[in-house]
């Protein structure tokens, strides 16, 4: 048990952070499961509410800022309209003659 003041208080506070980040972090898992068993329109219409949840989380470092580019990254790619690379023509020779 915390022997000082300031460490009794400081256990009180770590143990209210802890709480409300796993209350937000759960929430944030769930909005993410439920984003991905949706179809593509109604994930598309959700999908900023939940990159703000994301975001958030890894304002106040529940997560790691890469974890969350990650996961923004994962959850956009289904949205995502199919990008195919362009072909490019084979670069002409110069006649030097």
């Amino acid at each position: 048990m915390a022997n000082t003041k300031n460490a009794v208080k400081a256990h009180r506070q770590s143990e209210r952070r802890r709480t409300e980040n796993r209350y937000y972090a759960k929430t944030t898992r769930n909005a993410i499961r439920d984003i991905r068993a949706k179809g593509k329109d109604e994930a598309a219409k959700d999908l900023p509410k939940v990159i703000a949840m994301i975001d958030k989380l890894a304002k106040k470092k529940v997560i790691h800022k890469n974890k969350a580019a990650n996961l923004k990254s994962q959850l956009m790619r289904p949205a995502a309209p199919k990008q195919t690379a362009p072909v490019k023509a084979a670069p002409e020779k110069a006649a030097a003659e």
